[in-house]
């Protein structure tokens, strides 16, 4: 994951929809479009820009894939973004994943 790829993942307003709806569990793509006035081919372009970010994980059962949260890398942004408020330097380099 890169801090390009990720802040890009959140710079849409309905891939910051998505990543709220996620926060109280795991939905499917249908469902997830069912929130949504855009197309299935739309909701599957965010999420799979959402899962390149790497800010949402799936999981296939049967013929349904489920998407979940992954909170570690909102976490590390957050951390990221504090450094600046906290004057602290190199917040990237001992976090590492940022920097891939």
């Amino acid at each position: 994951m890169s801090l390009q790829n990720t802040l890009k993942a959140l710079s849409d307003p309905i891939r910051r929809e998505i990543l709220n709806m996620l926060k109280n569990g795991r939905l499917s793509a249908g469902e997830i479009t069912e929130h949504f006035d855009v197309t299935f081919a739309s909701i599957s372009r965010h999420l799979s820009v959402l899962k390149e970010a790497d800010l949402i994980r799936d999981t296939r059962e049967g013929k349904f894939i489920y998407y979940t949260l992954n909170a570690s890398v909102l976490e590390e942004i957050m951390i990221w973004i504090s450094s600046f408020k906290n004057g602290e330097e190199n917040i990237t380099e001992s976090k590492g994943d940022l920097q891939k």
